[in-house]
């Protein structure tokens, strides 16, 4: 069982990351349309969407990159990703003084690869996720650049439980915290997190159904892989679980719940309609996951929902609304 970061390494890293994150909000999602849809239920948000670059990922690749050689950091970094932690890592690329090489698919949301260009970055684009795990391994051997991983590493989880000892410290205690997952890396941080400020509360996980590497992994015992992205919520989409985010999240998560993208599309809608959140469908994961499979077991209580991010163009995301609104119908 690898090591979890301590309480006292995450404190440290949140004073470390200084004024590069910010403190994001926290907020109790209220309304009439809110008490229909969840009865008595106490949901308070945290709106890491408010985060530098859009979500959570900037917490995670600056903790990696603060603790890089100085010479590791002057030859640059590299990273793969759909878009959030591509921006993530141009951002603290650029903060720390450095240089960014990073890889997407070809399918990427343009405005995040735009995003990504705009923060500095050089942009290549691949065919698919697997192809662009390939590149950086390439760029990483011909160039020199450190890889920035997305989503596994002790560095990276102790810079996303910075989300959970936040979460707690701001708005604590709760019956449950929901946390959506991609590879795992928010998931094993903020869990990690939570858990030992708070032995008692529940942690769930929510995946896609279209992007289920964790469930899968939980129940082979063992890191598995999916052949293709299958969900609306490409932020949610890892091509496969990793050794120690999956042993974080096998440790400190209770359950892992799925949800579909009619769910996450519903959700949307509602933090829109109820909240002004304007999110991206992995924002909306967690959110769904209360909505829907997690409302009737946590009635009456007081949850933690992580919105993790807002990087999505204006016609995708009206037409995810106009989705819902014609579902809902």
């Amino acid at each position: 069982m690898p090591d979890a970061p301590t309480l006292d390494a995450v404190r440290a890293a949140r004073a470390r990351l200084g004024t590069l994150v910010e403190t994001t909000p926290v907020r109790l999602l209220s309304s009439p349309l809110v008490e229909r849809r969840l009865g008595g239920t106490e949901v308070v948000l945290k709106e890491e969407l408010f985060q530098r670059t859009g979500s959570f990922k900037p917490r995670g690749a600056l903790t990696v990159m603060m603790d890089l050689p100085p010479d590791s950091l002057a030859r640059g970094v590299t990273c793969v990703s759909a878009g959030n932690h591509a921006m993530a890592t141009a951002y603290a690329a650029r903060v720390l003084g450095t240089t960014a090489k990073v890889v997407m698919p070809r399918k990427a949301s343009p405005f995040r690869v735009a995003a990504s260009r705009e923060l500095g970055a050089e942009v290549e684009l691949v065919d698919d996720v697997h192809e662009a795990f390939d590149r950086v391994h390439q760029i990483e051997a011909t160039e020199g650049r450190t890889f920035v991983h997305p989503y596994e590493g002790p560095k990276t989880a102790l810079g996303t439980a910075t989300v959970g000892l936040e979460l707690v410290e701001q708005a604590g205690p709760f019956d449950a915290v929901i946390i959506p997952i991609g590879g795992g890396g928010l998931a094993a941080g903020m869990a990690c997190a939570v858990k030992q400020l708070l032995p008692k509360c529940q942690v769930y996980g929510v995946e896609p159904t279209g992007a289920d590497s964790m469930h899968r992994s939980f129940a082979a015992g063992s890191c598995q892989a999916i052949d293709a992205v299958r969900t609306i919520a490409d932020s949610l989409g890892a091509p496969h679980c990793a050794p120690y985010s999956f042993e974080l999240c096998r440790r400190f998560i209770d359950e892992l719940v799925y949800v579909d993208d009619d769910q996450m599309r519903d959700a949307m809608l509602l933090l829109f309609t109820a909240a002004k959140l304007a999110v991206e469908p992995a924002g909306a994961a967690a959110t769904a996951a209360v909505l829907g499979p997690l409302r009737e077991r946590l009635a009456g209580r007081r949850v933690g929902v992580i919105v993790c991010g807002a990087n999505i163009d204006p016609a995708t995301f009206s037409k995810h609304l106009a989705d819902a609104v014609a579902h809902a119908s």
